[in-house]
């Protein structure tokens, strides 16, 4: 590591600002010397200050003193930040958060300042809400608001206060905004004047409202009309990085300011919907910025030359990071954070884009940050320009690698092209902009129509729609996107190698585009990505079922772009569960802190189950993916979404249940839901009801217990089952529990046990336990889970006669067919003779009648893995077991598809489907050797 004095050297070299201020200073140096190892953080910038935090005390404040502490001790930070940085000692992240907090600082000290001068003179104004004093609330935007300040940056700053009034208990009464008005002008004075030591920061207010046409200071109301009335787009990006910076954080109404700003803030900034409308809103932005800096910069710089808002600059970088924040941030409250990089790495987390990409996005964030340090560190000057000389270029170079390395000024030109290179094809690839693969927004050419051969259905649609009442009111813009989609849509089923019908799939894609005409967010996702526009028409063709929920739920569009979400489903599962459970918690936690927020709490639990069901049917369809999901992957999938939103509307309901009846909101409350039917074998469908059984533990005489339980899962069932703004969550059947309907809703455990293990031995009976070999624990708590793990073991180890329980099975079996009449010629995958209800009736029977024997087969396992264990302990053949196992895969797929087709009955022609008549034959044949007579007879 280099010495302090070869430190100096290097720092003065790169630094005439530096130079000057040691030359003028020399018993800095000494301190310098004493600080070059330290990092700079907080409690080293509040000594720098404490000069002027000991001029508050003072009774006479000589104003020029203060401002001349003031600036000193920017003066030292600055070269104490320097110095680390050049020699790499400090990292970007030190850097810019040591600039940043001393801005913080100093604007809080110099409020305390102007105060104490205001207060003597006009009294101090009060809060109607908090009844304490009302600060001036300053808003830090852009780089100060993201902890991203530059050597050399202007702090761009908004002042509020929070409502009009008059001052008390001075010699003279001023309104709010006079007083505050007064002390946001000379907190500007004394920031940003110039006197003979420098200037502390310069000090920019013009993204306050209405610019510098508007008001110095705004109330908080002045502020929420503005936005709502006013507001613009590229406001809405100014303020992603708005940071309350005073009053202090150790101020009695910190705390209140920032979750008013907060509120009035984010519905501006954040859509509660993914907002791809803002893609088109920053390109153009992002053109108008690189017309006005070539404006400015056609004299004598080249435009590659801005490292901040030249082609692959820094302005490219947080324009990326900036759009997904806007796109996402109204629905995963995660990316509402400010620091660039920060942003960066999440949607890293949230393979929004590759690894590589955002690493190599974070790498030329960081070698741009540095070298515009590098470039301002020189004179203290705020440019962004790489100087032309190659002098003073090959000086950058070396001041980049620090003293102890050499780069010639080759290498460095080249790692800068590097960078912005890639930099600018990220850019470009995320905004899309080469016109040439975005839709072209311009009339369709006269006449124009589907092919009337291939799209019959279709053209006939397209006329309809050109003569309909909707189609006349909507906006210019939207009308045009519409019907571009249709003739790109339509263009592209005719080339695109999708298996389906084209005339069905563009029939399909009206609807779509119907249910979404009006948002234009949803319009840009199809218009802007080519890719997105591609998997929905893979989608449209591959699922009638598919088209339908899309078209329900629109917001899912966004899952069409790639492909890296399925990826991880189908690779990680239980990792990928753990990271929607946390993400879905954050978001009911940020919007249930404001109050009840049941209603929001609701949208949200339905929104995530329509995001995880697409995802799950896109794998499903491989939409995106190499290799499509099984169906029983795509039923563990499904099964364990089911169990994340039980267990997720349990948490989120017991704190108001328990607070009804004054009782603790720990969730180590005895209560647990028990799934049964396709839930409990983990073969639920996209559609399927849930089967569910609510116990609890308690005395059996402790009668308020069933009151309070009672509560809860009413409650649960009306979160689960209501119909919200954003549609549905589940049908619930609780037909299973004890006594039926006539039942108590919740059940005591205990009794429960005692239910299962009544004497008798007729049909109910035996029905109640073939429904509890697919019953498992789903959701509450894991210690009464266990009880229930423990009682089902107990019920279907009993010894049973056999004969009696072949009879009672084959009766119920005949009772379920008469339940299921088929008069038609197909065969019914589900219902009929050989199909998949006698194979589950079968597995029943083995478990019921042998498990007292076989423990093993008491497992709640599927009925392809139960049937291989009957095989293994020899209670069948093990080339019969594994025949019927095929079976009953096949039948499943081959239902699963109908399914998601459209079908109402999943029913087949056998005569075209040679693998299922062998399928049906060898279940009959099973069927017959364990029951000695037909299913349905």
């Amino acid at each position: 590591m280099t010495d302090f004095p070869s430190q100096i050297d290097f720092l003065k070299k790169h630094s005439t600002y530096a130079q000057r201020w040691l030359n003028a200073q020399p018993d800095w140096i000494d301190w310098l010397s004493s600080k070059s190892t330290q990092r700079v953080d907080l409690q080293g910038i509040q000594a720098l200050l404490s000069p002027c935090q000991l001029a508050l005390g003072v009774e006479i404040q000589d104003e020029s003193q203060f401002m001349a502490d003031l600036r000193l001790a920017r003066q030292r930070l600055m070269l104490w930040v320097a110095l680390r940085d050049l020699n790499k000692l400090a990292d970007l992240h030190e850097v810019t958060h040591a600039l940043s907090y001393f801005a913080q600082e100093a604007v809080n000290v110099s409020i305390a300042y102007i105060r104490e001068d205001l207060k003597k003179r006009f009294g101090l104004p009060w809060s109607q809400v908090t009844k304490i004093e009302m600060p001036l609330m300053v808003v830090g935007m852009g780089k100060l608001g993201g902890f991203e300040l530059n050597l050399s940056s202007d702090i761009d700053l908004i002042f509020l206060y929070e409502h009009e009034g008059e001052t008390q208990e001075g010699p003279k009464s001023l309104s709010h905004q006079e007083w505050f008005t007064r002390m946001g002008k000379r907190l500007i004075k004394l920031l940003a004047e110039l006197d003979a030591n420098g200037f502390v920061f310069r000090v920019d207010m013009r993204l306050r409202p209405n610019g510098d046409s508007g008001p110095l200071v705004c109330s908080l109301d002045m502020l929420e009309e503005y936005l709502m009335v006013q507001g613009r787009e590229w406001e809405r990006y100014a303020w992603i990085k708005g940071r309350l910076i005073a009053p202090d954080q150790s101020s009695p109404t910190f705390s209140y300011c920032e979750k008013e700003l907060e509120q009035l803030i984010r519905p501006f900034v954040y859509r509660r919907h993914l907002d791809y409308g803002v893609i088109a809103s920053i390109r153009d932005l992002h053109a108008q910025i690189q017309h006005e800096a070539e404006k400015r910069s056609s004299n004598h710089h080249g435009r590659s030359k801005d490292i901040k808002l030249g082609r692959g600059g820094i302005r490219e970088i947080e324009f990326l990071a900036q759009m997904f924040q806007l796109m996402r941030g109204g629905t995963d409250p995660r990316f509402r954070i400010r620091p660039t990089l920060e942003v960066l790495e999440l949607v890293k987390r949230q393979e929004i884009l590759s690894a590589q990409e955002v690493d190599a996005l974070k790498a030329a964030y960081i070698f741009l940050r540095r070298l515009e340090h590098r470039i301002q560190v020189w004179e203290d000057q705020q440019t962004h320009y790489l100087p032309e000389d190659d002098a003073t270029r090959s000086r950058l170079a070396l001041s980049m690698v620090g003293p102890d390395e050499h780069q010639d000024l080759a290498t460095f030109l080249s790692e800068l092209d590097r960078h912005q290179s890639t930099v600018a094809q990220l850019f470009e690839k995320a905004f899309v902009l080469d016109d040439n693969a975005r839709l072209d927004n311009t009339a369709l050419p006269a006449g124009w129509e589907p092919d009337k051969v291939i799209f019959p259905m279709a053209l006939s649609r397209w006329l309809a729609w050109l003569e309909s009442p909707r189609q006349k009111q909507l906006s210019e813009k939207n009308r045009l996107t519409f019907n571009n989609l249709i003739h790109q849509a339509a263009d592209r089923l005719q080339v695109d190698d999708i298996p389906g019908d084209v005339d069905i799939a563009l029939l399909r894609f009206f609807d779509l585009l119907e249910a979404i005409a009006r948002r234009s967010a949803y319009l840009s996702i199809l218009s802007e990505y080519p890719k997105a526009l591609h998997n929905v028409l893979a989608l449209l063709k591959a699922s009638q079922w598919g088209a339908e929920y899309l078209t329900r739920h629109p917001h899912l569009l966004d899952y069409l772009l790639n492909s890296r979400t399925e990826k991880t489903l189908i690779e990680q599962p239980e990792e990928y569960w753990r990271e929607v459970k946390s993400t879905l918690d954050m978001r009911l936690d940020d919007i249930m802190a404001d109050g009840d927020g049941s209603e929001q709490a609701m949208d949200i639990l339905r929104v995530t189950h329509h995001t995880e069901t697409f995802i799950t049917l896109l794998a499903d369809l491989g939409v995106g993916v190499e290799q499509a999901l099984s169906v029983e992957k795509v039923s563990d999938h499904l099964s364990a979404l089911a169990d994340l939103i039980l267990q997720t509307t349990f948490e989120r309901v017991w704190p108001s249940v328990a607070l009804k009846f004054n009782l603790s909101v720990t969730m180590d409350v005895p209560f647990a839901l028990i799934s049964y039917g396709k839930l409990g074998g983990k073969e639920l469908g996209y559609a399927s009801d849930l089967d569910l059984v609510f116990l609890y533990q308690a005395e059996e005489t402790d009668y308020a217990a069933q009151e309070i339980y009672a509560l809860l899962a009413k409650r649960m069932i009306n979160w689960l089952t209501s119909y919200t703004s954003a549609g549905s969550l589940f049908e619930i059947d609780t037909r299973l529990r004890p006594n039926g309907s006539a039942g108590f809703l919740v059940t005591n455990a205990d009794a429960f046990k005692r239910y299962q293990l009544r004497e008798g031995d007729n049909a109910a009976w035996v029905w109640e336990h073939q429904a509890l070999t697919r019953a498992r624990f789903s959701a509450g708590n894991t210690l009464l889970g266990s009880y229930f793990d423990e009682v089902r073991f107990e019920v279907l180890s009993q010894k049973r006669n056999i004969d009696a329980l072949r009879s009672e099975i084959l009766e119920m079996r005949r009772k379920v067919h008469a339940g299921h009449p088929n008069l038609s010629p197909e065969f019914d995958l589900k219902h009929d003779a050989g199909g998949m209800v006698d194979i589950e009736f079968i597995v029943q029977f083995l478990v019921l009648a042998y498990s007292h024997q076989f423990p093993q087969l008491i497992g709640n396992l599927g009925n392809i893995a139960l049937l291989r264990i009957a095989s293994e302990v020899g209670l069948i053949e093990a080339e019969i077991a594994q025949g019927v196992g095929d079976a009953y895969r096949l039948l499943r797929a081959r239902q699963h598809r109908l399914r998601l087709d459209g079908a109402d009955k999943t029913r087949v022609a056998l005569n075209t489907e040679p693998d299922l008549v062998s399928a049906r034959e060898a279940v009959l044949s099973i069927w017959e050797s364990i029951f000695h007579a037909p299913s349905n007879i």
